[in-house]
C-alpha cells in the first residue's frame, strides 16, 4: 500500500514536472490553457436561433392599447421605410396618375375597362377594371393584386370576375416581374444582386407602391365608394394583402392568401429558398409578419393557408395567425382577425374552398351582409378572355417606361460629399455612425457576451520566436480564434497588425502578406465567422446570404461585429501595446476593415490591398461571390468614404488604388494630411 502511494506521488510529480512551466506561464498571461470549444460555431443553427428568437419576442413587449398606441406611429414609419418607400409621397402631393384607357370589353352583368397608369413618373402598371352594370350609387371596391403567374391578370381574371358578378368595382393590376413588360423581382434569388440589400431596396416596396396609388385610382372613380375598400392576392399577392392594408389606412379590409409565416418557420424549414425577394422587407428593423400584421389591426383581417403549401407551413402560418391576434385582443376585436385553412398544395385549396370564404368576407366587411360561403355557389374559375384580349399596351408600351430599371433609381442612394473642412468631416462621420449603428448594424448585441478568452495553444521555435493561438467569445454561439505571431519574448509592449484572413484563401497567402514585419510589431491572424475553423460550405453560401438578411443582418455585418470583439480581445493580451492596434485587409475582406475602423475609433493604421471598389455592385449568382453586402449602407455612404474617415489616422493601400478611391485620397490631400494616405507596392514598405 505505502509502495502504490509512493508510485502515485513520485507520477504526480512527474506530470507536474512537465506541465508545470505552461500552467505557470498561462496564468502569468491570464487565461488558461485549453482546447475546450463549447460554442457550436454553426451559422445553420445560428441562423435558426436568430429567427427563432425574433419570432417569439414578436409584440412581446405589447401588454395594452397604450402600450402599443405608444410605438405604433413610430412602426409604421419604420415599416415603410424596410419597404424603401421613405421620401415617397404619404402625406403630400402626388404626381398625376395619367390614366390611359386602351379599350373596354363587355361580358355580361359587368364590363372591364384595359389601361395603364403612371404611379410615378416614368413607371407604368397595366391593369384591367371590372365595373359592375347598373351602378346607381358608389359601391365597394377590391385591389387584386397579382402573385407570381407568369400571365398575370389573364391568369387571376377568374377572382376580379367574381368580385364584380358580385357587385364590386375591381382592379386587378400587374407586377413588375411579371405580365406584358418583364421587370426584376429574382434579384437576390437568382441574379446574384445581394448589392439590393446594400441598397436597400425590395422589389415589394415598388408593388406596395404601384398598390397605393391603384387605390387613388379607385377613390376618384365616381362608381367607387371610397370609405369600402380591399385588397386580396394569393402568393406574392399574399405577402402584399399583409403590406398593403399595413402601409395604407384606407384598406377596410384585407384577405392574404398563401403570402406569409413566421420567420422562424421560414428559416428553419428553409421555405426561404424557394421564395421571391419580394416575400420579405429589408429586415431593418428585426420584425416578424406579425410586427406587420400588428398595423392593420383592428380592421378585418382573413388569413387564409393550405396546409400543403411548398412555401409555408401551415403551422409557421398558425403561429403568425396566434402572434397577431394579441395586437386584435388588446383592442378588443379578436374576431376581426380570421385564420382559414384549406387542403393541398399552395393554391386556394384543392377544391377552391377559399374563393367563397374570402368573397362571403369581403360581402360581410364592406357591403355589412351576412352571406354562408356555401350560399356562394359554385364559384367560376375558368380563364375565359384570353391574353391578348385582356392586354393593356395595345399600342405598346410606353417609351419612358421604366419598369425594367426600376430597381436604379427608387432608393435614393448617397453621392460622395464635398468635405473640405475638419468640421464638415466630423459632422460627416457623426452621421455615418449614427445611420450605421440603426440601420446596417442595428442586429449587433444590445449586450455584449463575455469574451471569455481562452490560450489555447502556445509554441516556440528554435530561434526563440513564440506563436501563441487565443480564442474569444464574439456573440452568443460563435468562438472564434485569433493566432499571434509575437516574436521574441521582451518586456516592452509592442504594437500589434491585426489581420484580417479570407474564405478559402490559400495556406501562405496572408503570411505572405506580412512578410518583413515581424521584427517590427507583433502580427494576429484572425478569423472572423464563416473563415477557416467556423467555415460553411460554399454550397451554404447563397442560403445563408439570404437567410441572414431576412434576419436584419448579413455575413458581412456579422464579421464587422467579429473584428471589433477581436480588437477588443487583444487589447486585453499581455505584451500587446493596446495604443497601437493596426489592421491589414485584402479582397473580400477589405471591405470588412474599414467599417471595423470606424467604428473602433482607435485603429492607428488601416491597410487595405485589393479592395472592392464599391458595395453596389452585384454579385455571383450562385452566391459564391464576395459577401460584401450590408443593409442599408449605400443609402449613406460607400467603401471609399468609410476608408476616409480613417482621416487623421493613417491609411495604406498596399497595390494599386481602386479607382473610387481617388476621393479618398483627395481628402486626405484636401485635409493637410497627405503624408497620412500613402500607396505602396508591399506591406513591408509602410
Amino acid at each position: 500500500m505505502i509502495k502504490q502511494s509512493l508510485m502515485i506521488r513520485q507520477s504526480v510529480l512527474v506530470i507536474l514536472s512537465i506541465f508545470w512551466p505552461i500552467l505557470t506561464f498561462s496564468q502569468f498571461l491570464g487565461p488558461k490553457v485549453t482546447a475546450d470549444f463549447n460554442q457550436s460555431n454553426n451559422i445553420r443553427q445560428y441562423l435558426c436561433k436568430v429567427a427563432s428568437d425574433i419570432t417569439h419576442n414578436s409584440l412581446k413587449d405589447i401588454n395594452d392599447l397604450t402600450s402599443w398606441e405608444a410605438v405604433r406611429e413610430e412602426r409604421h414609419k419604420q415599416f415603410l421605410e424596410m419597404l424603401g418607400l421613405q421620401g415617397k409621397p404619404f402625406g403630400g402631393k402626388r404626381s398625376p396618375l395619367n390614366v390611359t384607357k386602351t379599350g373596354t370589353i363587355q361580358r355580361k352583368g359587368y364590363r372591364i375597362e384595359k389601361l395603364y397608369y403612371e404611379s410615378l413618373p416614368g413607371l407604368y402598371v397595366p391593369a384591367n377594371l371590372y365595373i359592375p352594370d347598373g351602378i346607381k350609387k358608389p359601391v365597394p371596391a377590391i385591389l387584386y393584386v397579382c402573385g407570381h403567374a407568369h400571365t398575370q391578370k389573364h391568369n387571376y381574371q377568374a377572382h376580379a370576375k367574381s368580385f364584380a358578378e358580385n357587385g364590386f368595382v375591381c382592379l386587378i393590376i400587374e407586377t413588375i416581374q411579371r405580365g406584358e413588360v418583364k421587370g426584376e423581382h429574382l434579384g437576390q434569388e437568382s441574379n446574384g444582386w445581394f448589392h439590393w440589400y446594400s441598397r436597400g431596396y425590395n422589389p415589394a416596396g415598388v408593388e406596395v407602391w404601384n398598390g397605393i396609388r391603384g387605390l387613388d385610382l379607385l377613390s376618384a372613380m365616381p362608381e367607387v365608394d371610397k370609405n369600402n375598400m380591399g385588397v386580396t392576392g394569393i402568393s406574392g399577392g399574399g405577402s402584399q394583402s399583409w403590406y398593403l392594408p399595413a402601409a395604407d389606412p384606407r384598406i377596410k379590409a384585407a384577405a392574404a392568401v398563401a403570402g406569409a409565416s413566421s420567420l422562424e418557420g421560414q428559416i428553419a424549414q428553409k421555405t426561404i429558398d424557394d421564395h421571391c425577394d419580394c416575400m420579405m422587407p429589408i429586415n431593418t428593423y428585426g420584425i416578424d409578419f406579425s410586427d406587420i400584421g400588428a398595423l392593420i389591426a383592428p380592421r378585418p383581417f382573413m388569413i387564409a393557408q393550405p396546409d400543403r403549401d411548398l412555401y409555408y407551413s401551415i403551422e409557421a402560418v398558425h403561429t403568425l395567425y396566434d402572434k397577431t391576434k394579441r395586437i386584435y385582443s388588446v383592442y378588443g376585436r379578436p374576431e376581426n382577425l380570421i385564420m382559414k385553412d384549406a387542403t393541398g398544395g399552395h393554391s386556394y385549396g384543392s377544391k377552391e374552398e377559399l374563393r367563397p370564404e374570402i368573397l362571403a368576407f369581403f360581402i360581410k366587411e364592406l357591403k355589412g351582409k351576412n352571406v354562408k360561403p356555401e350560399a356562394l355557389g359554385k364559384i367560376d374559375t375558368t380563364k375565359e378572355l384570353s391574353e391578348e384580349e385582356l392586354k393593356a399596351y395595345v399600342n405598346g408600351v410606353p417609351k419612358d417606361d421604366g419598369t425594367k430599371t426600376i430597381q436604379d433609381s427608387f432608393v435614393e442612394l448617397a453621392t460622395p460629399p464635398v468635405i473640405e473642412t475638419i468640421d464638415q468631416l466630423d459632422s460627416y462621420r457623426s452621421e455615418v455612425k449614427t445611420f450605421l449603428k440603426e440601420k446596417t448594424f442595428g442586429a449587433f448585441p444590445n449586450e455584449p457576451h463575455p469574451l471569455d478568452m481562452r490560450l489555447d495553444f502556445i509554441s516556440s521555435s528554435k530561434s526563440g520566436n513564440e506563436r501563441k493561438d487565443y480564442s474569444f467569445v464574439s456573440e452568443e454561439g460563435w468562438r472564434l480564434k485569433v493566432s499571434l505571431q509575437t516574436g521574441q519574448p521582451t518586456d516592452k509592449n509592442r504594437p500589434l497588425l491585426v489581420v484580417l484572413k479570407n474564405p478559402n484563401e490559400e495556406r501562405y497567402e496572408s503570411p505572405s502578406l506580412t512578410a518583413g514585419l515581424q521584427e517590427k510589431m507583433i502580427v494576429a491572424y484572425f478569423e472572423a465567422r464563416g473563415i477557416g475553423d467556423t467555415g460553411w460550405s460554399p454550397s451554404q453560401q447563397w442560403h445563408i446570404r439570404r437567410a441572414a438578411a431576412w434576419t436584419g443582418r448579413t455575413i458581412a455585418s456579422m464579421r464587422v461585429y467579429d473584428v471589433l470583439r477581436c480588437l477588443k480581445a487583444v487589447r486585453t493580451i499581455p505584451g500587446v501595446d493596446s495604443s497601437n492596434i493596426n489592421i491589414l485587409a485584402h479582397g473580400e475582406l477589405a471591405a470588412i476593415a474599414p467599417y471595423a475602423a470606424l467604428l473602433d475609433g482607435n485603429v492607428k493604421t488601416l491597410l487595405l490591398k485589393d479592395s472592392p471598389e464599391t458595395q453596389n455592385m452585384p454579385s455571383d449568382p450562385t452566391g459564391k461571390g464576395e459577401a460584401i453586402e450590408m443593409l442599408n449602407c449605400l443609402r449613406v455612404t460607400d467603401l471609399a468614404q468609410v476608408a476616409g474617415l480613417q482621416f487623421p489616422n493613417e491609411l495604406v493601400i498596399i497595390g494599386n488604388q481602386p479607382k473610387t478611391y481617388e476621393w479618398t485620397e483627395n481628402l486626405f490631400k484636401n485635409l493637410d494630411r497627405p503624408d497620412a494616405y500613402k500607396i505602396v507596392q508591399k506591406a513591408s514598405q509602410w
